[in-house]
């Protein structure tokens, strides 16, 4: 069992009885979302999902667990994700995928977010490996880039997958992928991109985390 496994399994123990979950997106995610169906399977678990991303929601559905729609909800119960950077103070850097709003939104909206991760996630701060993702409005994105620029961001949008076109949300969003001198933390980063007309969201979630599980080597960490 690899280390996704192991913190996917942890997370998963949280879950209870008629609890309504987010679940995330990714490698991590998917053995998360594998470990909640094999326990409804085996202890009779009541629970339904809210999926982060269209991938997930299949996947969840394959697995035979209950998918709801947000739009039908004002909070869940908890949402489990992963993470592209994770800092001591647990800001997070997320949004290499697609779905950074779902995600943003399913972490304002529950009770307890737990963010599920391997040692290798961990960072001094926001950007030190990764360009922060920032979701712009299509018909905005010159005007939204050069003021991203104007406070230190460089960059450009985010190509596809085949590299013959450009990546487009689930929302009809271009993404700007921007980095930054590494003078600027992520709290003030955030303040500042927050700010800026034609942004819709981008990837920093600082205060957001309720718990953060950390596995290395087969043992898993729990940062509160």
């Amino acid at each position: 069992m690899n280390d996704k496994q192991v913190v996917a399994l942890e997370a998963a123990s949280y879950v209870k009885n008629d609890m309504i979950v987010g679940l995330g997106t990714g490698s991590t995610a998917n053995y998360f979302i594998e470990a909640l169906a094999a326990r409804q399977q085996q202890e009779k678990l009541r629970v339904a999902t809210v999926a982060s991303s269209n991938i997930s929601m299949i996947k969840a559905q394959s697995v035979g667990l209950t998918v709801l729609s947000l739009s039908q909800l004002s909070q869940i119960d908890l949402y489990v994700d992963g993470a592209d950077e994770i800092t001591a103070d647990n800001t997070l850097l997320k949004g290499r995928g697609y779905d950074l709003v779902m995600e943003k939104l399913l972490a304002k909206a529950a009770r307890q977010f737990i963010v599920v991760a391997d040692k290798s996630k961990l960072v001094s701060r926001i950007g030190e490996n990764y360009a922060i993702p920032i979701e712009v409005i299509p018909f905005a994105w010159q005007a939204a880039k050069r003021s991203i620029e104007a406070i230190g961001g460089i960059g450009d949008l985010r190509p596809n997958a085949a590299k013959d076109g450009l990546s487009i949300t689930s929302y009809g969003s271009l993404v700007l992928d921007m980095r930054f001198d590494a003078g600027m933390d992520g709290h003030q980063l955030n303040a500042l991109l927050n700010n800026i007309p034609g942004v819709v969201e981008h990837g920093i979630f600082p205060h957001l985390a309720s718990t953060v599980l950390i596995a290395d080597q087969g043992k898993v960490d729990i940062r509160a």
